[in-house]
């Protein structure tokens, strides 16, 4: 079977002097970037204060910080719960099922109270040997719903209180099936999705329990909530680094027409959700990339980019554009083809991401047209004959230094043609004439100026293209002019044998001492 990792199937944007190092560089990252972006925006672990269905009887509090007394007590409080949930599970006279469900409910309001709730006290009275018990099947629902609203505020802890639960795993794994009750399916995989946004190691635990099946069937209904926690859970699963997961779930009967059926129609909450299942799905496998861009997923995205303002929505349906245009050349020479409509529209959005106050939908809208602009001549000449170009100028030179240096990774792009046989890129020359003309060159020696080495890189390759590319041998002159020299000099004895090489070779080919002798 062919390698379904990122590394195996990556678009080259294209071969030149700006371009391949970033593609790599992104599609290596891409797991890592959106893990950080979700975990800023939605935490990966998730506190449970009201149920599935709506039933929290946990008071609102206008400050969850617990001082240190309150915090005592509240341990003592779980302790005393967790004794009682064991005298109530021993307990076998009239009315024991009313007496286990109070005891859980007590134990679920204590674990719920707070933004930190007493985990540690449950653990060490010894509440995960009894909440799985109140797990076995055949249980009443209001028992089970208890149990493992417990078992998820308890996932929701740090890393070794989240591993506690490996004991529980194979009961939550059971309780996702048709036979259960909506409420109880939908906060098991709750908990189970807290444990796998806990890391790969308990990620590749609950694959190997057979998790991802029944999880990916709660996503095929409309049922919102359920839904939405389902979708939640499965991203959390399917975040790799290896792609096995992410192959096999949109290889699930129905789940990509649930995609699909999801980001076409429902509420911007679940198509959050959704659109993060999607993606990783197209960061990490091949496979999945191949059937999402085959479908109707990017025109979908791109309805979502142009009618949405929520930029917890924005984001990952933006990313899951980029990493479906970065993943397979498919996308750019037979879906974006310049003149249809779903091209347009991609651009069109990608222009209103630009001109966003966001600072991370102006750095993903970057990304994404630097791969585009990787693509044919005719994508070059798409981006440059569009809006997105004076937004692009003005970014390069105004913006945050992660934003100018996607920025740049455009700007380059769409100045070169696949390298010639001399192992250096062909120039646009019109494109690069304008470009320098219109201010870029200065943003370009920036980027040679700072500490950043592959910003720094791309900056010295653009600078050569001005240096051998602009018309009448003025490439020389306009990089003395911004101090370019300057900058190139500051890498006379630097560590990075690359950049010192390249700047060296720069000064020596365009400013040797031959250098200014005909004015």
């Amino acid at each position: 079977m062919a390698d379904d990792s990122p590394a195996s199937h990556r678009r080259d944007p294209i071969k030149s002097s700006v371009g391949n190092v970033a593609a790599q560089r992104r599609r290596q990252n891409a797991v890592t970037v959106g893990k950080e972006r979700r975990e800023s925006l939605v935490r990966a672990k998730r506190l449970c204060r009201v149920g599935p269905s709506g039933d929290g009887d946990v008071p609102g509090e206008e400050n969850d910080m617990v001082t240190d007394e309150e915090g005592f007590l509240l341990d003592a409080q779980t302790s005393s719960a967790v004794e009682d949930l064991k005298s109530a599970i021993a307990y076998q006279g009239k009315g024991a099922m009313q007496k286990r469900v109070n005891a859980l409910r007590e134990l679920r309001r204590l674990l719920s109270k707070s933004e930190f709730p007493p985990v540690e006290a449950a653990l060490k009275a010894g509440a995960i040997p009894l909440l799985v018990q109140c797990l076995s099947f055949g249980s009443p629902d209001e028992q089970l719903l208890e149990a493992a609203w417990c078992l998820t505020n308890i996932a929701a802890g740090k890393p070794e209180e989240t591993k506690a639960l490996l004991p529980a795993l194979p009961l939550l794994i059971a309780h996702l099936g048709e036979k259960s009750s909506l409420p109880v399916a939908e906060q098991c995989a709750w908990a189970l999705g807290n444990v796998a946004g806990e890391g790969e190691e308990l990620r590749n635990v609950l694959l190997s329990q057979g998790a991802l099946p029944p999880l990916a069937r709660m996503m095929l209904p409309n049922k919102g909530s359920t839904v939405r926690t389902a979708a939640w859970a499965l991203s959390n699963l399917i975040k790799g680094p290896d792609p096995k997961a992410a192959t096999e779930l949109i290889k699930v009967d129905g789940l990509l027409d649930a995609i699909l059926r999801h980001l076409r129609k429902s509420d911007e909450e679940l198509a959050t959700e959704v659109a993060w299942v999607v993606v990783y799905l197209s960061a990490l496998s091949n496979f999945a990339t191949g059937v999402l861009v085959k479908s109707d997923a990017i025109l979908l995205l791109v309805e979502r980019l142009a009618t949405s303002n929520s930029l917890q929505l924005l984001i990952p349906v933006l990313r899951s554009l980029g990493n479906l245009v970065a993943g397979d050349s498919h996308t750019t020479s037979t879906v974006l083809i310049p003149g249809h409509e779903i091209t347009d529209g991609v651009i069109k959005v990608l222009v209103k991401c630009l001109k966003s106050d966001h600072r991370v939908l102006k750095k993903e809208a970057s990304w994404v047209l630097s791969n585009i602009a990787a693509g044919s001549i005719e994508h070059k000449q798409l981006i440059y004959s569009s809006e997105a170009v004076p937004l692009l100028l003005r970014l390069l030179s105004t913006a945050h230094f992660d934003i100018r240096k996607e920025v740049a990774y455009v700007l380059g792009n769409l100045c070169v043609t696949p390298t010639g046989g001399d192992g250096k890129p062909n120039l646009i020359e019109e494109h690069l004439v304008s470009l320098v003309q219109r201010g870029c060159l200065s943003g370009f020696i920036d980027l040679v100026r700072s500490a950043d080495i592959e910003a720094a890189r791309l900056g010295l390759q653009f600078m050569e293209l001005v240096l051998r590319g602009m018309p009448n041998g003025d490439g020389p002159k306009l990089v003395e002019q911004e101090d370019g020299i300057d900058a190139m000099e500051r890498y006379q004895f630097h560590e990075n044998e690359d950049l010192r090489n390249m700047a060296n070779g720069l000064v020596d080919k365009y400013f040797g001492e031959n250098y200014g002798i005909d004015e």
